[in-house]
């Protein structure tokens, strides 16, 4: 099946919906699917026409078009996804939709007749609830909507109640991989913050926390992985903390490399101070049996289960998240039960060959559906 697959962002972009899609891509692929990629180009030093994995990759300054409302620009744009979509002639369009891009696609969706299928990986809830808004109107025009968590599916049956006779949750998929969890680490501890360095996940949160329990447990140290706009506001919150030496920021880390991150942590945190879709983090933890904290904030409760896989608090509520960090360090015995339960969990719901299986099955069921009409 060939399979034209738009998302606003791509590789060598780098976040839970691009590391999503390039492994469902490389998945279906490997099947024997064809797909090319439609993505934003942002980034103008990224070329216009790519290979991801042998996958062709066509990006368009959506973005910059939009902005500048260009009627010139629009116009070439969209003449180049009429032109795009007739050479590809694709048995389904996947549109993953987080952002404007999706006007083109409105704009050019008669240039040919193929199913949709719109996957949808962020809530809703703020967007206009007109039928005749952007989002109403690729909802109305999808063939089917897949959500990656209820919380998801949820918000967008708001907007488009209709939606619910043809829409389904596909949860997100991971390798549970052959390398085993270590045990966890109690002589020497340490708590995990893995994400983008930006105010919304309230990793500033988990310096405060951490500032508090370390006379508890002085051997215990804080990792910060990955980088971003926040990082320098972190080290100086660190420094005035007193807690220099013992904050490990150790910056980018690469995605072959984060199942052995995460095999040196005792306990993953997540104080997110927004409403996250999902948890990837979550769930690549739960995939190396560490227990998580977390924030109760959108479909994290659904990756982690208060009590059972982690220990789920209220954000904004260092005080909260300090207290759940030591009952877990105080208890060993509690916290590796977790870890086991999380990896069991992962290993029967969230695989990554259960989740191609659903969309491989609804890719099948759309394309047959369709081109018998």
């Amino acid at each position: 099946m060939r399979v034209l697959f738009w998302s606003e962002q791509f590789w060598p972009q780098i976040g839970g919906i691009e590391v999503w899609g390039t492994r469902l891509l490389k998945a279906l692929r490997d099947r024997g699917h064809e797909y090319a990629v439609i993505a934003s180009r942002d980034n103008l030093a990224w070329p216009s026409e790519d290979l991801y994995e042998g996958i062709p990759v066509y990006r368009f300054p959506f973005w910059t078009a939009l902005a500048n409302r260009d009627v010139g620009q629009l116009a070439e744009i969209t003449r180049a996804v009429v032109n795009l979509k007739r050479t590809v002639e694709p048995d389904l369009i996947h549109l993953n939709l987080t952002g404007p891009s999706v006007y083109f696609h409105l704009q050019t969706h008669v240039a040919l007749r193929a199913p949709l299928l719109v996957s949808l990986h962020q809530p809703l809830e703020n967007q206009s609830d007109s039928r005749d808004s952007l989002v109403g109107r690729i909802l109305r025009s999808a063939d089917w909507v897949t959500a990656g968590s209820a919380m998801v599916h949820a918000t967008a049956q708001c907007i488009l109640p209709e939606i619910a006779t043809r829409s389904s949750i596909i949860h997100y998929g991971f390798d549970v991989l052959d390398i085993s969890p270590e045990p966890l680490p109690f002589d020497e501890p340490r708590l995990l913050c893995l994400g983008r360095h930006v105010f919304e996940k309230g990793f500033d949160l988990a310096l405060n926390a951490f500032s508090t329990i370390v006379h508890r447990f002085p051997k215990l140290r804080l990792v910060i992985a990955s980088d971003g706009p926040a990082r320098q506001d972190l080290e100086r919150q660190t420094a005035e903390l007193g807690l220099t030496g013992i904050v490990d920021f150790i910056g980018w880390v690469e995605s072959a490399e984060i199942p052995a991150l995460l095999n040196s942590a005792t306990v993953v945190l997540i104080p997110s101070r927004v409403i996250e879709w999902f948890g990837l983090v979550a769930m690549e933890a739960a995939v190396m049996g560490r227990p998580v904290v977390a924030t109760r904030s959108g479909g994290l409760p659904e990756v982690v289960i208060d009590g059972q896989t982690g220990l789920i608090v209220e954000k904004e509520d260092s005080a909260a998240l300090a207290a759940a960090i030591t009952y877990l360090l105080d208890h060993p015995d509690v916290a590796e039960r977790m870890g086991d339960a999380a990896r069991e969990r992962a290993q029967t719901e969230f695989g990554l060959e259960r989740h191609v299986n659903a969309y491989e099955m609804l890719y099948k069921r759309l394309s047959n559906a369709f081109f018998r009409e």
